[in-house]
C-alpha cells in the first residue's frame, strides 16, 4: 500500500508534535510517524523533566492552540536569581522590572506532552501513524520514498519534504548520511521534584558550582523542580542515595535560599552530551529539535530552541509552493543558523566558564555578574534573550504588543 503526502515528519515528541500541529493550523497536510502509541498521560517519550518555557515559546504554543490545553498546570517564573558558589555577585532578573507578568513559565514535560496529544486529536489535515517505525529511506526524483512498518502493516510513503524530528539518536539523520559534532561533558543530570521550606513564589534559581550547575524551578502545589548535575563517574553513587542523603547533597550544592529542601521524588540520571548535526538539511530533507542539535541543559534552552526550529519551518512551508524546494531549505538554514549557533555557544561557554575550578577566574566572573546585575541595559538585553526573543524569529513567537 502506498500513500503520498507533501510533508512527512518522523518523530512525535515535543518538537515533532508541535510542528505537525503548526502545519495543521495553517491547513497544510502532513504525515506524523510516532514511535509509541498515543495515550494521554502515558506517552513514554515525555519524561519527568520540568521544562522552563520562555515567553516566546508560550507565544508560539498559544498560536497553535496548545497553551490553552496546559496553562492550568504551568507556573509563572517572575524572578530569576543566578549565582556562582565561591564568587561574589549575582544576576537578578525580575518580571516587573521588565514590564511583563512573567519571564517564563515552568511546566512538567509530561503535562506539555499530554496537551500536545489532546491538540493532535483535533487536527484535520494530519495523518498519524503510531506505533510506527521507519524501515528505509530511498531518494526519488522529487523527494523520498519512506518505508514504514506499523504493527503487521507495511506502508510506503512518498514525500517531497522529509523532516527528522526523532531526537538525539536520529535515524533520519543517520540514513541521510549527515554526520554530527559531539562533545561529552562527562556529566550526568538528575531531575526530580522537592518540597522547599519556603514558598517559591515564582522564583527560579541557577547556581553554578565546580561540579556543574544546579537549577531550582517553581512548580504548582508549593513544589520545586530540581536539576542537579554531577560528574559522570559519580552518577551510580548518587543514584543509589536514599532520600535523606540525596536531599543533603542538593542542599550542600544549592544552599539555603529556599530553606530546607525535602521529600525528593523519583530521580534518574541522564548523560549530558552536546550533539550537533553537521548540516541542518539535505536534498528535500530537514532536521529539527534534538535531531538537529542537543545542547547542554544549562539555561533550559533545548525545547525552546527546538520549537523555534519547528515554527520557522512551518512558517516557510506555509508560504511556499513547494516546501521541499532547495530555496526554501536554504532560507530555513539562513534564519535558524544565528539562533542555533548562538544558543549552543552560550550553553557551552557557560558550562566551561562558570563551572571551571579556576581560582583566577573567580574575580572576573564576579565582576561580570555585578556588571550584568547593576547595568540596566545589559540586564535588559540578557532578560530579553532569556525570554526567547531573537532576530528572524517566526512570527508566532515574537513579542506581543498591547
Amino acid at each position: 500500500m502506498s500513500h503520498s503526502e507533501p510533508i512527512l515528519i518522523v518523530g512525535g515528541g515535543l518538537v515533532g508534535a508541535s510542528l505537525a500541529i503548526a502545519l495543521d493550523t495553517a491547513g497544510l497536510p502532513a504525515v506524523l510517524i510516532e514511535a509509541s502509541a498515543p495515550r494521554i498521560g502515558e506517552q513514554p517519550s515525555y519524561d519527568e523533566r520540568n521544562l522552563a518555557l520562555s515567553r516566546a515559546t508560550v507565544n508560539g504554543l498559544d498560536a497553535i492552540g496548545v497553551w490553552d490545553q496546559v496553562r492550568q498546570r504551568a507556573t509563572p517564573i517572575r524572578h530569576i536569581h543566578t549565582s556562582r558558589a565561591g564568587d561574589f555577585g549575582s544576576v537578578r532578573m525580575d518580571a516587573a522590572t521588565e514590564g511583563v507578568d512573567a519571564l517564563g513559565w515552568t511546566l512538567p514535560a509530561r503535562e506539555l506532552g499530554a496537551g500536545l496529544l489532546r491538540r493532535l486529536e483535533s487536527c484535520r489535515h494530519l495523518v498519524r501513524m503510531a506505533p510506527a517505525r521507519v524501515e528505509s529511506i530511498v531518494p526519488t526524483a522529487d523527494g523520498w520514498a519512506v518505508s514504514v512498518s506499523s504493527g503487521n502493516e507495511r506502508r510506503d510513503v512518498a514525500t517531497s519534504l522529509l523532516v527528522g524530528a526523532d531526537g538525539t539518536g536520529s535515524v533520519v539523520r543517520a540514513q541521510l548520511g549527515i554526520g554530527v559534532h559531539e562533545h561529552d561533558y562527562e556529566q550526568a543530570l538528575f531531575v526530580t521534584t522537592m518540597t522547599p521550606e519556603r514558598d517559591p513564589q515564582g522564583r527560579a534559581f541557577e547556581r553554578f558550582t565546580n561540579e556543574g550547575p544546579v537549577a531550582v524551578l517553581p512548580l504548582t502545589d508549593r513544589r520545586v523542580g530540581v536539576v542537579l548535575t554531577v560528574a559522570a563517574d559519580r552518577a551510580d553513587e548518587v543514584a543509589a542515595l536514599g532520600d535523606a542523603a540525596y536531599a543533603a547533597l542538593v542542599q550542600e550544592r544549592f544552599g539555603w535560599r529556599m530553606g530546607r529542601l525535602s521529600r525528593p521524588g523519583k530521580r534518574v540520571p541522564y548523560p549530558i552530551r552536546r550533539v550537533a548535526a553537521a548540516s541542518l538539511t539535505s536534498t528535500r530533507a530537514v532536521l529539527v529539535g534534538n535531531a538537529a542539535q542537543t545542547v547542554h541543559p544549562i539555561g533550559a534552552q533545548g525545547f525552546n530552541l527546538g520549537l523555534r526550529d519547528a515554527l520557522t519551518l512551518a512558517e516557510l512551508a506555509v508560504s511556499a509552493t513547494d516546501p521541499g524546494d532547495a530555496s526554501v531549505l536554504a532560507e530555513y538554514v539562513r534564519r535558524r543558523t544565528p539562533d542555533r549557533e548562538g544558543t549552543m555557544a552560550m550553553s557551552h561557554g557557560l558550562v566551561r566558564l562558570a563551572c571551571m575550578d579556576q581560582p583566577l577566574l573567580g574575580p572576573l566572573r564576579s565582576v561580570a555578574m555585578l556588571a550584568l546585575d547593576r547595568l540596566p541595559p545589559l540586564r535588559h538585553a540578557l532578560a530579553r534573550r532569556g525570554m526567547g526573543f531573537r532576530p528572524n524569529a517566526p512570527l508566532a513567537v515574537r513579542e506581543k504588543t498591547p
